[in-house]
């Protein structure tokens, strides 16, 4: 997959299946409209193309209200584009000149003239340009203007849930991260270095790796403790993760991500390594001493154990884009 951040970089080519969006997530909604890309383009001997935009559009157009939390950032946007088959990604800076145009002056200027498009492919809910007036009726017109398809993806339920971005949101801040994994058809990941924490987990006979995380724009789900599966130096382990500010210890702490990684005892110290989220375990607790603390930890390392034996043999079934 070629990768882009700038229009002139892109050779123009007429045959190219396009679609436009965010695609924050990239759950079961957005590939079904990859997937679609990619198996048009095949069937027309085309190039399948993503243009996506960062920084997300609500950072620029409504900043009053904050930085928007994002659940995959653009370098994991990209990198699961590419094992969906897509042939080209483009990351479109957003800014406030780019807000400024409208649908049609966007389709001109960018699609028609700058990349090539025979087929266009978005969600029935699309909207874009200046007023969000760019929907998928008006698109469609543009297309016979132009003469370009428009291919339109019917919503995606699962189990009578409506699958967007929103909801995954929703479901990461009350820490259901089991139902967030049905709707992104795989774990909820972040992804970080390994720094030197207080290294108060190994005095505690739980050694844990403190996680710096690559962005801080990314959504972390419920402070809590969770059973989780790590990726480190392309082999994957089972363990726990502390999400929180350490209670117990901390009468206002810090907030902090550590796991504590099953049958693990090299030195990680600086490696990049990824948590995959499969359980929540409980609630992040404050207990009047270590030793309480130890026990709970006991109980939840059996829990995850128990937990563990069952995944090692179906955690595939639902992480089809992570393996």
């Amino acid at each position: 997959m070629k990768v882009v951040n700038h229009i002139d970089e892109i050779d123009f080519k007429k045959n190219s299946i396009i679609t436009i969006g965010t695609f924050d997530g990239i759950h079961l909604a957005h590939q079904n409209i990859l997937q679609k890309v990619v198996s048009e383009s095949k069937v027309r001997n085309a190039r399948s193309v993503v243009l996506t935009f960062d920084p997300h559009p609500r950072d620029v157009l409504n900043q009053g209200s904050g930085p928007i939390k994002l659940l995959t950032s653009i370098q994991e946007r990209q990198e699961l584009c590419e094992k969906i088959g897509i042939d080209l990604f483009i990351v479109l800076k957003f800014d406030k000149d780019l807000s400024k145009l409208n649908f049609r002056e966007f389709y001109i200027s960018f699609i028609l003239k700058k990349i090539g498009v025979c087929a266009v492919v978005e969600g029935y809910d699309h909207h874009w340009g200046n007023n969000r007036e760019g929907n998928i009726e008006a698109l469609s017109l543009l297309g016979k203007e132009f003469g370009f398809d428009v291919i339109k993806i019917e919503p995606v339920n699962f189990e009578n849930t409506l699958i967007n971005s929103s909801l995954i949101r929703k479901e990461l801040i009350c820490g259901n991260v089991e139902n967030v994994s049905r709707y992104l058809n795989r774990p909820y990941e972040l992804s970080g270095f390994v720094s030197v924490g207080e290294k108060r987990g190994r005095l505690l006979g739980f050694p844990t790796a403190n996680l710096r995380l690559e962005t801080d724009k990314k959504l972390l789900p419920k402070n809590g403790i969770y059973f989780v599966r790590i990726a480190v130096e392309k082999k994957y382990y089972f363990g726990m993760a502390s999400i929180g500010v350490r209670p117990t210890f901390h009468e206002n702490g810090q907030l902090t991500v550590e796991v504590n990684i099953f049958d693990f005892e090299k030195d990680i110290y600086g490696a990049n390594i990824n948590i995959q989220f499969l359980r929540r375990l409980r609630d992040e607790l404050k207990f009047e001493s270590s030793d309480q603390l130890v026990e709970q930890m006991k109980n939840d390392r059996e829990i995850s154990l128990k937990l563990s034996m069952n995944y090692q043999a179906n955690v595939s079934n639902y992480t089809m884009l992570n393996n």
